[in-house]
């Protein structure tokens, strides 16, 4: 008999390249079926790279990276309990996990993609100021 509960996770690297390679797209607003197509693949394969489900292959994460307009290093920024890059001795706390969750949220790349056209700095200062007042918050 098989097991049910018994499936395969996927592996927490491939999970964080598949959410950098979402957090991208979204960015740029391109959707799974315009890179699948730049790739020469389907949108579905591109929902299992962002899912995890299958792992992203080198010469094909170099195509997304290229496509992307990103270094390929740039899916692998913020690895969770990687402690030979550039940030090692740095674990992403509770807050750091919550505020990536955010970004990469239709809400928070809607904010994203508003705030980096408001041209003038003291603006963008007082929208900072604003929205930190309406959370409470005066912490920076």
């Amino acid at each position: 008999m098989i097991n049910k509960d018994n499936k395969k996770k996927p592996n927490p690297t491939d999970l964080h390249v598949g959410s950098r390679i979402r957090l991208r797209r979204n960015m740029l607003g391109m959707s799974q079926e315009k890179l699948g197509e730049n790739l020469g693949i389907t949108f579905q394969q591109i929902q299992k790279y962002e899912k995890g489900t299958n792992r992203v292959g080198a010469s094909r994460l170099q195509a997304i990276a290229t496509i992307l307009g990103v270094p390929p290093a740039f899916f692998f920024e913020d690895l969770p309990g990687d402690k030979t890059g550039a940030s090692a001795g740095f674990a992403e706390d509770a807050s750091t996990m919550s505020a990536l969750d955010f970004v990469t949220s239709a809400e928070g790349l809607q904010l994203n993609r508003a705030f980096v056209r408001v041209s003038d700095p003291k603006v963008r200062r007082r929208i900072i100021d604003l929205v930190k007042s309406l959370a409470g918050d005066g912490a920076d």
